[in-house]
Parts: C-alpha cells; sequence; structure tokens
C-alpha cells in the first residue's frame, strides 16, 4: 500500500511539474506574439523626436519612386522616455484625413457583415434543406471559389466592376463583399448539423419554411453565425489588395491602406493610427470571444 501511495505521489507531482512547465512555455510564447503589440501602444505615447531618434530613417526613396535600405539599426524601445498625447491630438484633430479613413473602414466593412450573413443564411438554408444534381453543383462551386485566393479573383472582380461603371465608387468593394462564398459554406456545415427529426417535427405541427427558418435553424446557428460574423468583419476590416485595384480616388481608401504604404514622414503618427485601428477588432474579439469558441467548437450541433 506504501509502495501504490508513494508511486502516486510520484506521478502527481511529475504531472505537476509538466503543468507547471506547459503554463510557463505558454506564457513565454503569448508574450513574444504580443510583443509587436505591447511596441505599438507605448511607441503611441512617445513624442516624434523619441521615435525619430529610436527608428531613425530606415528607408530612403530611390529616383525611382523605390524603397531601399540606408540604415539597419533599430532601437526598440518599450518604455517612452516621456509620456505625451501629441500623436493622438494630431490624429484626431489636426489631421482630420485619418478619421476620414477610419469610418471609410467602417462603412466598408459594416455593411459587407450584414448582408452578406443576410444573404448567407438564406442560401445556408436553400443548400441544408433540399437537395438535388444542381445544388450540389452550385455548392461545389462555392467550394471552388472560397479556395482560390482574393488575388486570383481580383483582376475579374476589376473587370466585372468596370464593366458597371462602379469603378472607384464603394459598390466596387460592397458588392464583391457581399456575395462572398465564405459564409454560405460555413453557415450550411452548421445547419446540416441540425437533426432532421426537429425539422421534420416542426412540419408535422404545421410550422411553414419561414417559420422552420426563423424559429428553428437561426436560434440553433447563433454561435455560427456570431463565429462568422467576427471572421468576416476581420477579414475586411484589413483589406489592402481591393482598395488598390478598385478605388483610384485615396480619400476613398480606409485606414488599412495607410498602415500598408506608411511613408518616413509619418513613421510617429502610424503608432497612433495602429492603436486607434486595434480598437474595434480588439473590441468585437473580447466582446464575441465565447461565441467564437462556441461556435467553432459545437458547429451548429444541438447540445444535450
Amino acid at each position: 500500500m506504501n509502495l501504490l501511495q508513494k508511486m502516486y505521489k510520484r506521478r502527481k507531482r511529475i504531472d505537476n511539474y509538466k503543468t507547471v512547465l506547459v503554463t510557463i512555455a505558454a506564457f513565454i510564447f503569448a508574450f513574444i506574439f504580443l510583443l509587436p503589440i505591447i511596441l505599438t501602444i507605448t511607441n503611441s505615447f512617445m513624442s516624434s523626436s523619441e521615435i525619430s531618434a529610436n527608428y531613425g530613417s530606415i528607408f530612403a526613396t530611390t529616383e525611382k519612386g523605390g524603397k531601399i535600405f540606408i540604415s539597419k539599426t533599430v532601437n526598440l524601445k518599450f518604455i517612452p522616455d516621456m509620456v505625451t498625447f501629441s500623436q493622438y491630438f494630431t490624429v484626431l484633430f489636426k489631421s482630420p484625413q485619418y478619421l476620414i479613413k477610419f469610418w471609410n473602414s467602417i462603412i466598408y466593412t459594416v455593411p459587407i457583415v450584414a448582408v452578406q450573413l443576410g444573404i448567407a443564411t438564406l442560401a445556408a438554408y436553400g443548400f441544408s434543406r433540399y437537395d438535388s444534381k444542381v445544388k450540389r453543383i452550385i455548392f461545389f462551386a462555392y467550394i471552388i471559389m472560397m479556395l482560390m485566393p482574393y488575388q486570383v479573383t481580383l483582376v475579374p472582380n476589376f473587370l466585372v466592376s468596370k464593366a458597371l461603371g462602379i469603378i472607384d465608387t464603394r459598390w466596387s468593394i460592397w458588392l464583391p463583399g457581399f456575395f462572398s462564398p465564405f459564409a454560405v459554406y460555413l453557415l450550411t456545415k452548421f445547419m446540416r448539423r441540425i437533426p432532421t427529426e426537429v425539422i421534420e417535427a416542426a412540419s408535422i405541427d404545421g410550422a411553414d419554411e419561414w417559420y422552420i427558418f426563423s424559429r428553428i435553424n437561426m436560434p440553433l446557428c447563433k454561435g455560427g453565425i456570431a463565429s462568422i460574423a467576427i471572421l468576416v468583419f476581420f477579414d475586411f476590416w484589413n483589406m489592402v489588395e481591393q482598395p488598390l485595384i478598385l478605388l483610384t480616388n485615396t480619400d476613398l481608401h480606409p485606414l488599412s491602406v495607410f498602415l500598408s504604404k506608411i511613408n518616413s514622414g509619418e513613421i510617429s503618427l502610424a503608432f497612433a493610427v495602429a492603436v486607434i485601428y486595434l480598437v474595434p477588432p480588439l473590441l468585437i474579439f473580447l466582446y464575441g470571444e465565447d461565441y467564437l469558441v462556441e461556435g467553432i467548437s459545437y458547429q451548429g450541433g444541438i447540445k444535450g
């Protein structure tokens, strides 16, 4: 008996050591992944002169407009010598173009998320509820389009937008986003996991299609819809290629385009702009984290 107790205590001690080591390793990796965010936030409270001293001119512009390295020494500094809000004051009050680009990002992303989910829920209900050869062909086409990277479909989108006369308008961004196949595919997978017995029982009780869709399918797919909304928001919030190709008017560009084309004279403001740009997706993630985990793990089934 004493031998068994010793073996049990030894096994428990080894498990505790493993737990501690795994926790320490997870903490180290989490800290490494968070370093860029921490650096961005702390540097946003530095003065322009301090940022210039730490980072200097890393790139130079050639006569042809290209970029070349002129300095390889960068002083990564996490704690500012003197905390200042001058960058935020400049971005929020002195330079309205940054706020205009921020609201452009909102104007593009929110309608795309709302309309794409509206179309996806109806299309996914049809794909999951009815079966036919035509439906299978269309759904296979959705899968093919979803597997294609956006760069492959960028030229067809440009040609279609040019034919419709919507180049350099918000509709050139909205229309391809409204009909993106990503949400349709995932929601179809969610709805297919709803037991057919539930649908058949509702039909026997006299429920029509709209009642089954709105009162049965939608509540059971709530976690999936929320998780897809979060993923779609992140995807289009960070878009860069679409505005660069479809929008020649820089006043219509979202803030993500500015962050991808930072000039040497805007480095001091870029940190504050990046923090402001980070706030909406961070709030959405913190608010919808439970829905995101539930939607991914639950996958549209029925608890019980």
